[in-house]
C-alpha cells in the first residue's frame, strides 16, 4: 500500500507499435506514450521490414514504409504544441497542408518578406 497521492486515472497502455519482420513475423508491443512508442521505433526500424505505431482506436498513425520516424515524431510535435494552445486559423495561399500561422512555409516567409518592400 502506498501513502500520499493516489493516481487520479489509470492508464491501459493501448498503443501500440508492431514489428514485421519477414523472417521471424509480428511483435506487438504496448505502449504506455507515444514518446514511448516513438522510442521503441527508433530502437528497432531498422532491423524490422515495417514498423508501425497504432493508436487506442485501431488506426495506423505511422508506418516506416511510408515515412521516417524523424519527420513523423516532428509533425505529432507540431500537432500536440497545436492542440495545447489557441492558434489563429491560417489559410496558405500555395495549398501547403504543413502551413501554419506560427510555422509558415517558404513560400509564405517569401512572400512575406516580399511584402515589406
Amino acid at each position: 500500500m502506498s501513502h500520499g497521492l493516489e493516481p487520479t486515472e489509470e492508464y491501459d497502455g493501448s498503443i501500440a507499435v508492431h514489428l514485421l519482420n519477414d523472417r521471424s513475423g509480428r511483435e506487438e508491443i504496448r505502449c504506455v506514450s507515444y514518446q514511448e512508442a516513438i522510442a521503441v521505433v527508433k530502437a528497432n526500424h531498422r532491423s524490422v521490414t515495417v514498423a508501425k505505431i497504432v493508436d487506442r482506436a485501431g488506426d495506423v498513425v505511422f508506418t516506416s514504409a511510408e515515412m521516417a520516424i524523424d519527420d513523423w515524431e516532428t509533425e505529432w510535435e507540431r500537432a500536440k504544441r497545436r492542440l495545447s494552445v489557441d492558434v489563429e486559423e491560417y489559410d496558405c495561399p500555395h495549398d501547403n497542408i504543413a502551413c501554419f500561422a506560427d510555422d509558415l512555409c517558404i513560400d509564405c516567409q517569401i512572400d512575406r518578406v516580399k511584402e515589406q518592400y
